[in-house]
C-alpha cells in the first residue's frame, strides 16, 4: 500500500464510485493506521476510501486549542490538503453531497475545521474526540451552510486533550450553521476509537439506506 499524492486509496477506484470517503487520521499515526476502520463502517456501495498522510504524521504541532496563529503555517497547509483531495473527487464526477469525512483526534479537530469553512450539503461527518480549532472560536471564520448534514461528534469525557466544553461550543456552532448534529460524551472512555462509537457512526451517519444523490 503506497501513498501517492498524499493519501492512500482503498475500496471502489474513485473513477468508478458513487460517493468517496475521506479519512483523516491523529497526530502520530498514518493514513495507513486509520484505512483499517472503514471495514467496520456499514459503506454504501461502491465507496472509493481516501486516507490522507500528514507530513511526518502531525496536521500541526501545538494543541488545536492553541492560538491559530501558533499552528501556522501547518494548519493552514493541512486544510489545503484536504481541499485539494475533495477538487479531486468532485473533479471526478462525485458531488459534495455523497462525500464523507472521519476524523480522530487531531483528525477530527481538522474534518470539523475544514467542514466548517467549507460548509455544504455533505454526505455525513464522524468527527471521533475532536473540535474545532482556536483558542477562542470566532463565528465570523465559518459560513456556509450545510443543509442538514449529520454530523456525529463522540468524545471522552474527560478527556485530556480534548476539552468537553470545546466539543459541545463546536456542536453548537456546526447546529447553527444548520447542521444535524449529535455530540456524545462517553464517560471514562480511554483516547481511542470503541465499538460503542462506531456503532453510533453506522446507526447515525453510514447507512447504505441512505439515498445519495446522484452524480
Amino acid at each position: 500500500m503506497e501513498i501517492e499524492n498524499n493519501y492512500i486509496a482503498a475500496g471502489t477506484p474513485l473513477n468508478g464510485a458513487a460517493q468517496a470517503l475521506i479519512m483523516i487520521h491523529g497526530r502520530g499515526a498514518s493514513a495507513a493506521s486509520i484505512l483499517p476502520l472503514a471495514a467496520y463502517l456499514s459503506l454504501p456501495e461502491h465507496t472509493a476510501l481516501l486516507a490522507l498522510q500528514a507530513p511526518h504524521h502531525t496536521w500541526y504541532p501545538n494543541s488545536f486549542i492553541a492560538p491559530v496563529e501558533t499552528n501556522q503555517p501547518a494548519l493552514d497547509e493541512a486544510l489545503a490538503m484536504v481541499d485539494s483531495l475533495v477538487s479531486q473527487v468532485v473533479e471526478a464526477g462525485i458531488p459534495k453531497a455523497n462525500i464523507y469525512f472521519l476524523g480522530f483526534s487531531q483528525g477530527a479537530c481538522l474534518t470539523l475545521e475544514y467542514v466548517s469553512r467549507n460548509a455544504t450539503r455533505y454526505a455525513g461527518v464522524v468527527a471521533f474526540t475532536g473540535g474545532l480549532i482556536g483558542a477562542e472560536l470566532l463565528e465570523t471564520q465559518y459560513e456556509g451552510d450545510f443543509k442538514e448534514t449529520p454530523i456525529l461528534i463522540s468524545t471522552s469525557n474527560p478527556d485530556h486533550h480534548v476539552p468537553l466544553r470545546r466539543v459541545k461550543d463546536s456542536g453548537c456552532q456546526l447546529e447553527r450553521m444548520h447542521a444535524k448534529i449529535t455530540v456524545v460524551a462517553h464517560p471514562g472512555k480511554p483516547h481511542n476509537i470503541t465499538d460503542e462509537e462506531i456503532a453510533l457512526a453506522n446507526k447515525l451517519i453510514f447507512t447504505p439506506k441512505v439515498a445519495l444523490e446522484q452524480s
